[in-house]
């Protein structure tokens, strides 16, 4: 049973009216199944480009959709960005911000499942069991929307900060069980 759950723009910086953010959750054997779906005028987004699938750096430069995971017990966390481009990023963190280049990234994930929607667009991305911590999970599920008239909002279940940063610890709010 997916678990929905709206994103909020930051504070500072609040979006457009009219728009709305959320994700879909379901933990499963195979992993995370995401299912972001924004809702607004889409004449009002700025898409990347469709790129051949695979991994790039600064997705979040552009419009794109990212999921933070942490064990319940561990300061290291990964961070995974998905772009409507059909990119993803996938990295990892020993604590806030210090990055853990001990072990490759993966070298795949899942395709990226973008469609369009005359209210906006869905954008369906798998987060693969292998890639998970053991135990209970903290997620922190955001989105960076770039706008059409060069602006950018950040969008996440919470905002730990007085400035968009998705990877302060107090903004993984949703936890997950195995089942």
């Amino acid at each position: 049973m997916p678990v929905s759950q709206p994103l909020r723009p930051h504070p500072a910086l609040p979006a457009p009216a009219g728009l709305t953010l959320t994700v879909d959750c379901v933990l499963g054997a195979a992993g995370i199944e995401l299912c972001y779906r924004y809702h607004g005028d889409p004449a009002a987004l700025r898409l990347p480009a469709p790129q051949v699938a695979g991994p790039a750096d600064d997705l979040w430069r552009h419009t794109c959709c990212e999921a933070f995971v942490a064990g319940a017990a561990s300061p290291g966390y990964r961070e995974f960005n998905f772009s409507p481009a059909g990119q993803w990023a996938a990295y990892r963190f020993a604590a806030y911000r210090q990055r853990d280049t001990s072990e490759p990234p993966p070298a795949a994930l899942p395709p990226i499942r973008f469609s369009r929607r005359a209210d906006g667009f869905d954008l369906r991305a798998t987060i693969p069991d292998e890639l998970l911590p053991a135990g209970p999970l903290h997620l922190g599920l955001c989105a960076v929307i770039a706008r059409a008239d060069g602006g950018m909002d950040y969008w996440a279940l919470a905002h730990g900060g007085e400035r968009p940063d998705f990877h302060l610890r107090p903004s993984f709010t949703l936890q997950l069980s195995r089942p």
